[in-house]
């Protein structure tokens, strides 16, 4: 039989919040440093000084600066003994605090002449100038990054303690461009994907890859409108609860959340805008309330141009940076060539007519 949606759209806030209900964070896990990036962190540790005493930042002779005074190629200044060298890295002698090339000092069997001053720290890496002491190892409860990365494997850790909620994606027949474009975002987001597919596009067939019990999120992609073979949201009420269909959204209207026992379910549409619409409103949500992640920023900028939006629907809106302002690219509907050039997105809140030129928004950035 066709679904029909109802009358009287859920409202976004309402929506959301019910699918938030009773929703906790995942537990911490020891992942390796590999596995670690774009995932949450938390209880990070606090790492030591690095480097732990002064090196060598190029090859080249180490000396003392105040010895160098007045030196230069038409003052040679004649040394009693040659000078150590040294090489990227290593451990600078005692009483030495640069190190000069190697075409600045003239070396003659025992003989050695300076041809060049210095300044202290010339040359050299301080200790503690990479990290100083007490730093932690990524910011607790915001993404770790490849900078993080970095700076673990250079104080010696092999392990991070992250918050990295496990996904299930089922993909409904016809809807597989959208479903791998969904999981990629949700790998690069730091998320454990994992991805099936229904083996029709019937009830059944869905119902039956609705499997929750090795995740915290369960997505279906496709399936979610009020064709005749769409059935996801159908099969979601046959093996759960549905909590909405038909959102005060767009895109995304046809989104349906709903529960497999204590695990939240949305179901996204088939087409790619209107699945990353739904993503964005209630997808992200979920993830950052999974992982215990700190509020996301949010970038202030004047509009170029203004938003009209109509009353009772919340629309999302994608921007372009253009001038240290805002440039709105798609109200409502949007191009697969909006969503590519997108920086940031907007949401109008469905009492809101929308924005005049020159209002200062503040949007949240699609790639942080």
């Amino acid at each position: 039989m066709t679904q029909r949606l109802p009358s009287s759209l859920t409202p976004l806030d309402t929506a959301l919040a019910a699918l938030l209900r009773g929703v906790d964070a995942v537990a911490p896990a020891e992942l390796p440093l590999a596995e670690a990036i774009g995932c949450i962190a938390v209880g990070t540790p606090l790492l030591a000084v690095y480097p732990p005493r002064d090196i060598a930042a190029a090859d080249g002779w180490a000396l003392s600066a105040n010895d160098l005074v007045g030196a230069s190629a038409y003052a040679p200044l004649p040394l009693a003994m040659a000078p150590a060298w040294v090489d990227a890295g290593d451990a600078m002698p005692k009483g030495c605090d640069c190190v000069l090339d190697a075409g600045a000092v003239e070396v003659s069997g025992p003989l050695a002449q300076v041809l060049a001053e210095a300044v202290p720290g010339q040359g050299v890496r301080r200790a503690g100038s990479d990290v100083a002491a007490c730093t932690p190892a990524g910011a607790e409860g915001y993404p770790i990054a490849a900078a993080d990365l970095l700076i673990a494997r250079v104080a010696g850790l092999e392990k991070l303690s992250v918050r990295r909620p496990r996904l299930r994606i089922v993909n409904v027949l016809g809807a597989t461009t959208t479903a791998q474009t969904i999981a990629g975002i949700a790998r690069a987001a730091g998320l454990d994907v994992k991805t099936f597919e229904a083996g029709a596009r019937d009830e059944a067939s869905i119902a039956e890859a609705l499997d929750a019990s090795s995740c915290d999120l369960l997505l279906t992609v496709g399936g979610s409108g009020v064709g005749r073979r769409d059935a996801a949201v159908a099969a979601l009420a046959r093996r759960g609860e549905v909590l909405a269909h038909g959102l005060a959204l767009q895109p995304g209207r046809t989104t349906a959340i709903g529960r497999l026992g204590r695990i939240p379910v949305v179901a996204l549409p088939g087409s790619p805008d209107h699945a990353l619409a739904a993503w964005l409103a209630f997808v992200l949500p979920l993830i950052d309330h999974l992982s215990a992640r700190r509020p996301r920023r949010q970038v202030s900028l004047p509009l170029a141009r203004k938003i009209a939006s109509g009353v009772g629907i919340a629309e999302i809106v994608l921007l372009a940076e253009e001038h240290h302002a805002w440039m709105p690219l798609a109200v409502g509907e949007w191009s697969l060539q909006a969503i590519a050039r997108a920086d940031a997105w907007l949401l109008v809140p469905a009492s809101h007519e929308g924005f005049a030129a020159g209002t200062p928004v503040g949007a949240y950035l699609m790639r942080e």
